[in-house]
């Protein structure tokens, strides 16, 4: 039976039986199983790879492949995209924010298999970045796919985008409930009864397919065992602060050095450049080889020395201070090679790196608090290695609900909690006045592109300029004369404004009312000494559709109390965008945007 039969019938029969809402939630299901899938297919292929080449090649013949695995994993992935997939794989969460709000939440078909096939090579031949990012990309793709293959209109189509970060995000972590946050903090969903069962349900979907492949097996397996006293609560303040300085440290590193490869045309070039700096880092501080899951764990148990056993050094881990030092180069180090695998054409995700600084950086600053002699009572090491990761991820991503209950999650046990709020609130707080916007949303911020939970400023991120702007006005050429104009452009109009343009440039320069011309156009004595430059005026604003987004306009249309605007183009007149229509299409937009 042919596809469009098939699919024609499920159409018929879920219009007949089913209501559009409980169409959602099943909906939300599948694309949770979807995403717990994914989520399933790339963590098995990447440690596969890993165990392969780190656990037996490294292991057993030489370190030196530690220089080699980055840059042969980076042309892999080069070549996969240019031949196999032959588009761009847009592989992180920062993608998925763009399609929501310039793309209406469509994500290219390609977009479903091309993080599985890349992001495994990327991370499993040592590229130093995460899977959570690709995984949700994944899913997001999925999600968008489904939406339209069964016709659900944009609000549905963001909706179950979400879902499939939930559920990728779920799936990935066993944390449901942080899944369900990450979702409504990262992606702005509105939240309301409606859009909260389908994230809950797609969230449970997908750890329950989790659950199925994987068992019980998590990816920070740990249980807390040292209870806070309040008498720590100055020490996780400190901590809130060094997070705060390690976030906007992490966001100015990522975003230069992606500024710096953005110059660079050649994809050979970066792939060379970025490839070698990353093998020469692995190959002198091997941690930084991968996710980092594992130096993680090391920290959280209280084995140090276990996470920093092959530093090329061969220096003496049993002084403590020695190990502070190696843990700092690691935090400062981390994001450079994190950097450096985007910088090259890596595929991967920011959010691993970020649990992997913040874990070394809390237990960092707690051996430094236990060893400097200036304090009788030491503090949790491994609780300040949890909380630390929770500073980071309010701070980098700013999203401190998702970083709290995360963790919360990840330990089984809320007894962190206060530490936990109390760290992320400091960390989120002054990172977001040095930073305004997260690693994932700071380009499309910079652009005014960003959906925020703003709802007025959401509702016109949403809105597309093109829908507004009318083209049925009748244009004048500044050399025309007054009779030109009569006869041309006021008896063959039914608007009372008219363009005046340069006749050959077609570029705008100014504006004409028929309030300007009803003084002289009955004496025709004048038809032919009057011309369009002498009785035209400047428009009150211009509106250029390279450079100003839907706040700007509304900004303009309040600040100069026009009705009409005039559209421009690289400064060629496209035409006008009135007041009513622009009011009529933000209410339209609105009402969707709150289904």
């Amino acid at each position: 039976m042919p596809k469009e039969t098939i699919l024609k019938r499920i159409l018929i029969w879920r219009a007949k039986y089913i209501s559009h809402r409980q169409f959602v939630y099943l909906l939300s299901i599948i694309i949770g199983f979807t995403s717990g899938v994914g989520a399933v297919v790339l963590k098995n292929l990447t440690h596969f790879i890993q165990h392969l080449l780190e656990g037996n090649v490294i292991k057993y013949y030489h370190h030196a492949f530690y220089f080699l695995f980055p840059i042969l994993g980076l042309s892999l992935v080069y070549l996969a995209i240019k031949y196999i997939i032959r588009n761009k794989v847009s592989h992180g969460i920062p993608s998925t924010l763009f399609a929501i709000s310039k793309r209406k939440g469509i994500i290219k078909q390609y977009q479903m298999f091309g993080s599985i096939l890349t992001a495994p090579l990327t991370v499993g031949f040592g590229g130093s970045v995460g899977l959570e990012g690709p995984t949700v990309a994944t899913g997001a793709a999925i999600g968008s796919n489904i939406s339209r293959m069964f016709h659900m209109n944009q609000t549905t189509r963001n909706l179950l985008i979400g879902c499939a970060a939930a559920g990728a995000m779920s799936s990935i972590f066993k944390a449901p409930i942080a899944a369900i946050i990450f979702a409504i903090e990262v992606f702005s969903l509105d939240l309301t009864i409606a859009s909260m069962l389908p994230l809950l349900l797609a969230s449970l979907s997908a750890i329950l397919t989790s659950y199925f492949f994987f068992g019980d097996d998590i990816l920070l397996p740990f249980r807390i065992e040292d209870k806070f006293i309040i008498s720590d609560a100055p020490f996780y303040i400190i901590l809130g602060v060094f997070a705060a300085i390690t976030s906007i440290y992490f966001t100015q590193v990522y975003d230069r050095v992606n500024k710096l490869f953005d110059k660079i045309n050649s994809p050979i070039k970066r792939l060379l450049i970025g490839g070698l700096g990353l093998g020469v880092l692995v190959y002198f501080i091997p941690p930084l080889y991968g996710e980092g899951f594992d130096v993680i764990n090391n920290l959280i148990a209280g084995n140090p020395e276990k996470a920093l056993e092959n530093n090329i050094f061969q220096m003496d881990l049993s002084n403590t201070w020695t190990i502070i030092l190696l843990l700092a180069g690691l935090v400062f180090f981390k994001i450079i090679a994190s950097s450096l695998t985007f910088g090259a054409g890596g595929v991967g995700g920011i959010f691993a790196p970020t649990l992997f600084m913040g874990s070394i950086m809390g237990n960092c600053i707690a051996l430094i608090i236990n060893n400097c002699g200036l304090f009788n009572n030491p503090v949790s090491v491994s609780n300040f290695t949890l909380v630390g990761m929770a500073g980071l991820l309010a701070g980098v991503l700013h999203a401190p609900l998702t970083a709290i209950f995360l963790i919360a999650e990840l330990t089984s046990g809320y007894e962190l909690f206060i530490p936990l709020m109390l760290t992320a609130t400091i960390s989120f707080s002054l990172t977001k006045y040095f930073s305004p916007h997260s690693v994932y949303n700071m380009e499309l911020g910079r652009k005014g592109e960003l959906i925020t939970h703003d709802k007025d400023h959401a509702v016109l991120t949403l809105m597309d300029i093109d829908k507004v702007i009318e083209t049925n006005f009748v244009k004048i050429t500044s050399n025309m004369n007054l009779g030109e104009i009569v006869n041309t452009a006021v008896i063959q109009s039914n608007r009372n404004i008219f363009p005046v343009i340069d006749a050959k440039s077609k570029e705008l320069v100014g504006v004409i009312l028929l309030d300007d011309l009803r003084p002289i156009m009955f004496d025709q004595d004048l038809y032919g000494e009057v011309i369009a430059h002498d009785i035209m005026q400047p428009p009150p604003e211009v509106i250029d559709v390279e450079k100003d987004k839907m706040t700007d306009i509304m900004k303009k249309f309040q600040d100069s109390s026009a009705w009409n605007l005039p559209v421009v183009k690289n400064d060629v007149y496209i035409g006008f965008i009135s007041k009513s229509k622009l009011l009529t299409a933000y209410r339209r937009q609105l009402i969707n945007f709150t289904k």
